[in-house]
């Protein structure tokens, strides 16, 4: 039998030995994370102390409120009696299926009416204004001054004047617009207002197209006076006529512009309440989201009132959250 060799006990070499760590090393490595912390504090620190306040106050009073909103909704809690426990989502599915004289859809239909007439009438009003004030016209600051003087109207003050101004009465009780078309002679113009059944609130989009295009038209107006003049010059030297500058060129400039006003147009009509309770008050006829809210609430009915606002949020987060990511990522692009 061959011998066998007996298994080596010397350890496998690992390279060269480390040399051993001198003393203080981890202090000063300590010492050193603590100075870049220090830094980095002393940089951003003082921005969020003197944000701290209004941190607070909006994550109690917006988003608090909001969840607190939510969580109402949820419950069971249709008198000024403490809640019956937690329902789920039947609050929400409440408003379409069993609301009386269906006063939720109603209410969502005169809101559409009124969005769509208050948007394409500012939009259009504001465009064509801008468009005026783009040309060169003498005493320009006045006229823009005119524009925008009704945006310093609260809407309170500006319903109120709406209000007698679309007077509903016609032929001898005539008063406001009718009395002035009675008076013209155009007696075939005199119409209901905001009490039509059909087209009350188209009417009452008026007042608010009349406050707020003067917004839109600053809006649109900064749009011109933001494209460069080289592409003017550039389109004239190539024999464009003035239709076509305004069409190929001037126009398509303006695509961000229009998207932020048909944004705010839009954020704001689903929020109108003021103007329309200062117009008719509390009318079934033009009755919104917004003032049935309030309805609600005067009849203690918190849940339900509570699910008509996180409806209401959902719609306007539908609007505004798309077009910031749109703006975040064009930025980004940019």
């Amino acid at each position: 039998m061959l011998p066998t060799a007996e298994p080596s006990t010397v350890a496998p070499s690992r390279g060269p030995a480390l040399p051993p760590v001198p003393p203080g090393a981890h202090t000063l490595e300590r010492d050193r994370r603590w100075r870049r912390r220090w830094h980095r504090m002393r940089s951003w620190g003082p921005g969020l102390l003197l944000l701290s306040p209004s941190l607070v106050v909006l994550a109690v009073f917006v988003y608090g409120l909001i969840g607190w909103t939510i969580n109402l909704s949820l419950q069971n809690k249709h008198n000024a009696l403490p809640s019956k426990g937690y329902v789920g989502t039947e609050n929400y599915t409440d408003l379409f299926t069993s609301d009386i004289n269906d006063r939720f859809v109603h209410s969502l239909k005169n809101l559409g009416v009124f969005t769509v007439v208050f948007i394409g009438g500012a939009i259009l009003l504001g465009l064509v204004w801008a468009l005026l004030l783009e040309r060169g016209v003498r005493a320009e600051g006045f006229f823009r001054t005119i524009y925008l003087f009704p945006m310093a109207v609260s809407f309170v003050a500006s319903g109120v004047v709406w209000r007698w101004l679309m007077n509903t009465g016609t032929g001898d009780n005539a008063g406001g617009i009718n009395a002035i078309f009675s008076g013209l002679g155009l007696s075939f113009l005199e119409n209901r207002w905001w009490t039509h059944p059909e087209w009350g609130m188209a009417a009452m989009a008026l007042p608010a197209i009349w406050q707020l295009s003067g917004y839109m038209m600053a809006l649109f107006l900064a749009g011109f006076r933001g494209i460069p003049h080289d592409l003017r010059e550039a389109a004239v030297m190539d024999g464009t006529s003035t239709y076509q500058l305004y069409r190929h060129v001037l126009f398509p400039q303006l695509t961000p512009v229009a998207l932020s006003c048909l944004i705010i147009a839009g954020h704001m009509s689903m929020k109108m309440f003021d103007l329309i309770m200062s117009v008719s008050g509390p009318q079934y006829i033009t009755e919104v989201p917004a003032v049935y809210v309030w309805q609600t609430l005067l009849t203690a009915d918190q849940a339900k009132a509570a699910a008509i606002s996180v409806f209401l949020l959902l719609m306007v987060a539908l609007v505004i959250v798309p077009y910031l990511i749109y703006i975040n990522r064009t930025e980004k692009r940019s």
